[in-house]
């Protein structure tokens, strides 16, 4: 059986550009887009990705190993070319799509820019993902609170109520587009591999939950992602305190 999943997440900032082209403010200043733009949440064709984040797993002996963590960001390859690598990995493996709040916000963000991109995803339709009611693209954020907006809790109070180490200190979503005008890209990269291996985390309990998994495959399926981080402890330093179990460490 060729089982994969990504978990994956976007990091966006504000399509200054094609927003101020919409409201009539095409060639405008940056400064007086930005005001007129204010600090309302864009609507979502506006949303520009900065990086998208992946974690790809495969299913080995009936334990999940993790393959690749990593997040592809605009200071090393444009837009259109970020998201092209990243649905030709989806036509590639045609995995079960696992996101955190993925169905009100990262699928349809990247079905947009794709489409602002000009940019072919036949892979994205060989699987119902923009089916909301669907397994082939797993939201938990939607999936955990049974659809209900009152039973929402944050990725971070979620893993933190399941004993995980939750996210690290230093940056937030909020934050992003800051540490964007600042030219600090890598940084939010980093976060955001922290995030889609928090998201991976809450993913293997909810198997662990639903009996897809016994739980000595789930504490194996744990326990290699843990090996995965500790071997890639040069490249990914900032994903070592999911490994001590720290709380809370800042990655800047």
């Amino acid at each position: 059986m060729n089982e994969y999943v990504i978990v994956w997440d976007l990091e966006t900032v504000p399509d200054l550009n094609r927003w101020a082209a919409a409201n009539d403010l095409a060639g405008k200043p940056e400064q007086e887009i930005r005001e007129a733009m204010g600090s309302k949440f864009p609507k979502l064709p506006y949303h520009s990705i900065a990086c998208i984040g992946a974690l790809v797993a495969h299913r080995e002996d009936d334990i999940w190993k993790v393959k690749a963590i990593g997040a592809p960001h605009v200071g090393e390859r444009s837009e259109r070319a970020l998201i092209t690598a990243f649905v030709d990995r989806i036509a590639e493996l045609n995995p079960q799509l696992i996101t955190f709040n993925g169905n009100s916000f990262d699928l349809p963000v990247i079905r947009y820019r794709a489409m602002i991109n000009e940019v072919a995803a036949p892979g994205l339709s060989m699987r119902p993902y923009f089916n909301r009611y669907s397994e082939d693209a797993l939201d938990l954020c939607d999936a955990l609170a049974s659809f209900t907006p009152n039973g929402k809790a944050t990725m971070h109070e979620i893993s933190l109520a399941l004993g995980l180490t939750g996210k690290p200190e230093g940056i937030d979503g909020s934050e992003v587009a800051s540490y964007f005008q600042a030219g600090r890209i890598k940084e939010i990269a980093d976060y955001c591999e922290t995030d889609v291996t928090n998201t991976y985390l809450i993913w293997l309990r909810y198997e662990l939950f639903r009996g897809k998994l016994t739980e000595a495959q789930f504490k194996a399926s744990e326990a290699d992602v843990q090996t995965f981080i500790i071997g890639h402890k040069e490249t990914k330093p900032h994903l070592q305190y999911m490994a001590s179990g720290s709380k809370r460490v800042s990655l800047v």
